[in-house]
């Protein structure tokens, strides 16, 4: 497992771990970002990350980016 923050672009991962409180775990839930959901990385830089959700993109922060592993 690694951190999402450092998930090669362009390649689709599985999110199998989330940390953090309830308050941050639903507010990635919230962006479709749940346990066993498939995620592409579109974009990194800086450990910030743009992913591809389903059909929507979604931008996440460096903190929100560590706290889920692929």
């Amino acid at each position: 497992m690694l951190p999402l923050a450092l998930a090669p672009v362009g390649e689709k991962q599985k999110i199998k771990k989330i940390s953090g409180n309830d308050k941050v775990r639903q507010h990635l839930q919230e962006l479709g970002l749940v346990m066993d959901a498939t995620v592409t990385v579109v974009s990194s830089e800086n450990d910030n990350v743009i992913l591809g959700v389903g059909e929507s993109r979604v931008a996440l922060g460096a903190d929100l980016a560590r706290r889920i592993m692929v």
